[in-house]
């Protein structure tokens, strides 16, 4: 993914999800509030597919993606296929928009119930008022049901659509509680020196997403930055006046850089960063102490967000592969899996890694946290779990959430 400096990579964007049956106006209802046709608008049920997205700005809320999804009362194989798309939207999304149309509201009442769980703002909306009946009634069932306030509008003749806008600003995250990658490890005038490998895994010309992310907002906190390669750490250190605040590396070099680095210098990775940026980090260092129980009838799942093509010494599918079984033994079972692709059931698992989910939004990365939590598997990640191995865990920076 090329990220450049002035954009907002979609994971950083607020996820503002519409859901609801076939044909209950979710097309026309993100049409208006975008002002744009970005979904085909039709009586033909299922015209929905794969989820659509637009990315815009809305004033208040800031850079937002409005998600599309197919109506989650889709029949038929093609239609269950839909309806599990619906469902990786709803695990992505920070506020939930849910369109009721009818009495029969029982897939709405559930799916309101699953965003509650998830802690996801909802706002509960009666579109079409142009032509459906007993508008008032309904709205009085809706909100008897949820115990919260129903929104009736007309995408149509674009009535409600600041409301709805108002509304969407008023239960989104508010400034106060945006998060930073480096959380209060810096402020501004500290030095902070960045030791980026750059082997085959690092994109020709361009930085990958995380460290494009962390400088620009160590800029941002008007910090001292200065970057090098792991062969020129030494380099680096000796033209600074002074040993840096902090140092930022790669988990696959975290040994080499630990056994480099000033005593007065504190030291933390890309990945343990977007692990409390992204997860929880707490769960993530408890549960990699799990490691020392596995045994080689043990069975540990490794996810990746991105679906990059690996390349050799890929860090996910090869070296903490051989890392752990160099720790445990050869026969540890260790399954892939990339992308939105993520196992319902986690009980045949005895421990979680997931990367540092750069390409995901926090609320996916959440998800997935419930999940293993409620079936009681440890779950980690990438940087912690590496420090974990080097037996460098207590020793590096580690963030607060």
């Amino acid at each position: 993914m090329q990220a450049t400096l002035n954009q907002t990579p979609t994971a950083n964007r607020t996820h503002i999800g519409f859901f609801g049956k076939m044909n209950s106006g979710k097309s026309s209802l993100i049409n208006a509030l975008a002002n744009q046709e970005i979904s085909i608008v039709s009586e033909v049920s299922g015209t929905t597919t794969d989820p659509v997205k637009k990315s815009m700005e809305i004033h208040g809320i800031g850079p937002c993606v409005l998600v599309d999804t197919a109506g989650f009362d889709d029949i038929g194989e093609l239609g269950e296929k839909r309806v599990e798309l619906t469902k990786k939207a709803a695990e992505k999304t920070d506020i939930a928009v849910i369109l009721f149309q009818d009495d029969d509201m029982e897939k709405e009442i559930g799916w309101y119930e699953f965003f509650k769980k998830m802690q996801t703002p909802v706002v509960a909306v009666i579109n079409k008022t142009d032509i459906l009946e007993n508008v008032p009634k309904l709205k009085q069932r809706v909100e008897e049901q949820l115990h919260a306030p129903v929104l009736c509008l007309s995408a149509r003749k674009r009535e409600g659509i600041e409301e709805l806008k108002n509304r969407l600003v008023e239960v989104s995250p508010s400034a106060a509680e945006k998060r930073f990658i480096t959380g209060g490890l810096v402020s501004e005038g500290d030095t902070v020196l960045l030791v980026m490998p750059q082997d085959i895994q690092a994109p020709e010309g361009r930085l990958i997403l995380p460290q494009v992310q962390t400088i620009r907002e160590l800029l941002d906190k008007k910090c001292l930055v200065m970057s090098a390669t792991t062969d020129k750490m030494e380099q680096a250190l000796e033209a600074m006046a002074k040993p840096p605040k902090l140092i930022i590396t790669d988990s696959q070099v975290y040994k080499t850089v630990y056994e480099k680095k000033p005593e007065e210098s504190s030291l933390t990775s890309f990945s343990t960063l977007f692990a409390a940026y992204k997860g929880d980090i707490h769960y993530y260092v408890e549960s990699a102490k799990k490691i020392e129980a596995l045994t080689e009838d043990s069975k540990v799942l490794i996810a990746e967000c991105c679906t990059h093509a690996p390349l050799k010494e890929d860090i996910g599918r090869e070296k903490l592969p051989r890392f752990l079984r160099k720790r445990v033994g050869s026969g540890l079972g260790i399954d892939i899996v990339s992308g939105s692709d993520f196992p319902e059931d986690l009980s045949s698992y005895d421990l979680v890694i997931q990367c540092g989910a750069c390409m995901f939004n926090r609320k996916y990365v959440m998800s997935r946290i419930l999940q293993a939590k409620e079936q009681k598997v440890p779950m980690s990640n990438y940087g912690i779990v590496i420090a974990y191995l080097n037996g460098i865990l207590d020793k590096i920076t580690i963030p607060e959430e």
